[in-house]
């Protein structure tokens, strides 16, 4: 019997899945933003560890200036998302890519209407006053089907349990990733300095915490 709710359970999650190509996307793109943040930890050691907590109970003080910091370049993170999204998607029986170009561009196909349709969402990435990254997105369209970028954003924003690293804005059509507020091992932090997609510039700052004398 248990062998057979399990059955059902099953399918039932992968009709879902079929059915919202959309929340695929978006964790899609949650996935990539992680795939970066997770390069960055590599380079700083190889024992790293990302951590997603509701509240945070304790804030590690970091120091005022940054110790140093990462360049990378485009076909570096094309590389690493490349490879997390392949992971990511394996047995979700979807496909998506994700590329960093003039733009950073999310593709992939599904089935609409018993016919396959290509999925594109564009975005622009600025690095913020603060050092987190605002995504503006500027077109997002299924074939040769314009569709409204704010409607699309709602659904996804009352849809999806987002985590609070992450601020989505469907009324002003962007996605903030707050990386201030993303805890990593050790109490490190990081500042994006700049993401320049066209001139191949991105660039990050390491904070280290305070050691407690």
């Amino acid at each position: 019997m248990k062998k057979n709710d399990m059955n059902v359970e099953s399918n039932h999650k992968q009709k879902a899945v079929k059915k919202n190509p959309w929340r695929i996307a978006f964790f899609s793109l949650i996935g990539v933003l992680l795939a970066v943040i997770l390069f960055v930890g590599y380079r700083i050691t190889d024992k790293r560890e990302v951590t997603y907590r509701q509240e945070v109970e304790k804030r590690v003080k970091t120091q005022a200036d940054p110790s140093f910091q990462l360049t990378s370049t485009k076909k570096q993170l094309n590389f690493v998302i490349s490879h997390y999204l392949n992971e990511f998607l394996k047995d979700s029986g979807v496909s998506y890519d994700f590329y960093l170009e003039d733009q950073a561009l999310l593709t992939g196909t599904f089935k609409l209407l018993g016919y396959p349709v290509e999925f594109y969402l564009y975005f622009d990435p600025y690095v913020m006053e603060d050092g987190n990254i605002q995504l503006k997105a500027r077109n997002i369209s299924l074939g040769s089907l314009q569709l409204p970028i704010s409607y699309v954003m709602k659904q996804l924003e009352h849809g999806l349990d987002i985590p609070k690293w992450v601020e989505f804005n469907s009324e002003e059509t962007y996605i903030i990733v707050h990386l201030d507020q993303l805890p990593l091992k050790n109490g490190l932090r990081l500042k994006a300095d700049r993401i320049n997609l066209v001139d191949d510039d991105i660039r990050m700052s390491v904070y280290l915490p305070i050691e407690n004398k």
